[in-house]
């Protein structure tokens, strides 16, 4: 994922690496696109050596120099092809850590797996709370949301409510049991 939104962010206009994390920092990739934010200059070194891009100027930043980027032909056409490779890759992803768990359940004290569910429902709430934060820093910036965008994250709030709703059932089974 790195790759592709490095590039992504190139096709738009060239950039230096410090542009590239900060729009990343900004607009939360590390947790919705799973990139990390150390992963870019790897990124950026690799795509360079592939000729997918190719440095645009040396800014003196200071006592610094910056190293700007900009995407070539080729890397454009590499774009496309993972774009449309992120596209077709299934979405459709099970909390295979939760689900193992709860396969072994029997295994352990039935006060520890309600302890444990709750501490995941607190960690699933901040996750909410965390993107109803990023979309109140949208509204306040005033800039057009464009529909794909308002979509993804209107299904990232429902993913997060589903798995709640699948938490509250699991722990009235426990305690029920």
């Amino acid at each position: 994922m790195t790759k592709l939104l490095v590039l992504g962010l190139l096709d738009a206009r060239p950039m230096s690496g410090y542009d590239i994390r900060q729009k990343i920092s900004i607009a939360d990739a590390e947790r919705w696109g799973g990139v990390l934010v150390g992963s870019i200059y790897h990124a950026l070194k690799k795509l360079e050596q592939e000729n997918y891009i190719a440095l645009a100027d040396v800014k003196q930043t200071g006592h610094r120099q910056k190293a700007v980027y900009e995407i070539t032909d080729r890397g454009k056409d590499y774009l496309q092809s993972l774009i449309l490779d992120s596209l077709r890759t299934s979405s459709v992803l099970y909390p295979t850590t939760l689900y193992s768990g709860l396969s072994l359940l029997d295994k352990i004290p039935r006060e520890n797996a309600l302890k444990a569910l709750e501490e995941q429902k607190r960690s699933l709430e901040k996750e909410y709370n965390f993107l109803e934060q990023g979309e109140k820093k949208n509204a306040d910036a005033e800039e057009e949301i464009p529909l794909i965008s308002k979509i993804t994250i209107e299904n990232m709030f429902d993913i997060i409510r589903q798995q709640q709703r699948f938490i509250d059932k699991l722990i009235n089974a426990i305690e029920h049991i």
